[in-house]
């Protein structure tokens, strides 16, 4: 019979000082300046310490200080840039900030949607209750110059952020109204956009429903359920769904949002390297019922809304109205950084329910293509495409 040995005292040391080992390996790891050059090597990896010693050399010998964080934040964009990947991007803490921001549908501003033309700000949407609604700017107004600066000629986004700012503080707009020129000084305030709009209009004397949808943020398609329930129980005999200008947003919401207009089967399926296969099929039960519909869409309709297009036309439940979509055939994870920004990068693609991938690769693609041509003209009173739409609904009226 074999019996038990007594442990070794190098054997009982070294089972008791291997945790510890451990813990101070890792921490070498992640403090390499702290190790000799020949053992960094061992804890590091080669290319990693190119970019420690490049950071920590211009940290130490260049002409004048720079800080730790505006290198940093550098080094990611960079990273991220080298990818050739329009739809990647690194958020610096105050960047993450403004999106959160964005998708939580509130910002410091007067409450506008706006469209850069190349004399300025156009307005597309006027919220209720903002203070843009209460200084009197009306859709289709033109913004020329903010605080006296004209726009011509400047980037939207550049425009928009002259007009953005603190709450509290005033900016002065000059505004075009046809011929008109005029000059209005609005407060800023923090503005809560509304994720849905809803009303009803009328074809041939019958009620349609009309709701647009300006992202898939968290909880959208409550939104939409409730905007919808609310027009059928007004007497909503068909419903027209506005998705112009939609970003798109949240996968999970694009699903949601889809099966509150179709029965079963699915609505988008995804896959990717570092993500499992996954289909996406209707929750059951729409609330839209069987009411006929069309989509309104645009070059501005891209990514979860695109999703949501795609499953309304493979299933023959929509037609869709407008002019091609963005083309966006990726999706994207944000995930945050421990210095309070963020990765936005993407992880995967996604297919409509007939297998069509909208996007071409890390660029725009074909997107969806209309049944029905239409483009609203900013320059004129009514909605054209939103007639379209009205008008492929008559037949089903009737």
């Amino acid at each position: 019979m074999r019996r038990l040995h007594r442990p070794r005292p190098l054997t009982l040391a070294l089972s008791v000082l291997a945790p510890v080992l451990l813990v101070v390996g890792i921490w070498l790891g992640s403090q390499p300046e702290h190790l000799p050059g020949f053992v960094r090597g061992i804890f590091v990896d080669e290319q990693t310490q190119v970019v420690a010693d490049a950071y920590d050399l211009i940290q130490d010998d260049y002409v004048h200080k720079v800080p730790k964080g505006k290198l940093s934040d550098a080094a990611i964009k960079g990273m991220v840039a080298s990818l050739g990947d329009q739809f990647s991007n690194y958020f610096t803490p105050a960047e993450y900030k403004r999106y959160q921001e964005v998708t939580e549908s509130r910002f410091s501003g007067v409450g506008l949607s706006v469209v850069g033309v190349d004399r300025g700000l156009r307005i597309t949407r006027v919220y209720d209750e903002s203070p843009a609604s209460r200084a009197g700017l009306k859709h289709g107004d033109l913004i020329v110059a903010v605080d006296s600066k004209s726009l011509k000629g400047v980037p939207e986004e550049t425009g928009v952020a002259r007009v953005k700012g603190p709450a509290g503080s005033a900016v002065r707009l000059t505004v075009q109204r046809g011929k008109k020129t005029f000059d209005r000084t609005v407060t800023r305030a923090t503005v809560s956009i509304p994720v849905v709009e809803s009303r009803m209009v009328r074809e041939d004397g019958q009620k349609v429903g009309y709701l647009a949808l300006a992202s898939f943020s968290s909880g959208a398609h409550a939104e939409v359920y409730a905007a919808v329930r609310k027009l059928r129980s007004q007497g909503a005999k068909a419903l027209v769904f506005d998705l112009r200008g939609n970003p798109g947003g949240l996968v999970r919401e694009a699903q949601l949002v889809a099966s509150g207009f179709i029965p079963e089967g699915t609505i988008v399926s995804t896959r990717g390297r570092a993500v499992q296969p996954q289909t996406l099929k209707a929750t059951g039960n729409p609330v839209a019922g069987k009411l006929p519909m069309v989509v309104l869409v645009d070059r501005g309709t891209a990514s979860s809304a695109e999703i949501v297009t795609g499953a309304l036309k493979d299933t023959d439940r929509a037609e869709v109205v407008g002019t091609r979509t963005f083309g966006k055939g990726v999706f994207q994870e944000v995930v945050p950084m421990p210095n309070g920004g963020a990765l936005d990068i993407t992880v995967g693609q996604y297919f409509t329910p007939k297998g069509t991938n909208l996007g071409k690769g890390l660029k725009p693609g074909q997107g969806v293509h209309p049944e029905i041509q239409a483009e609203d003209d900013l320059k004129t009173t009514p909605d054209e495409a939103l007639q379209a739409g009205l008008k492929a609904l008559a037949p089903s009226l009737q």
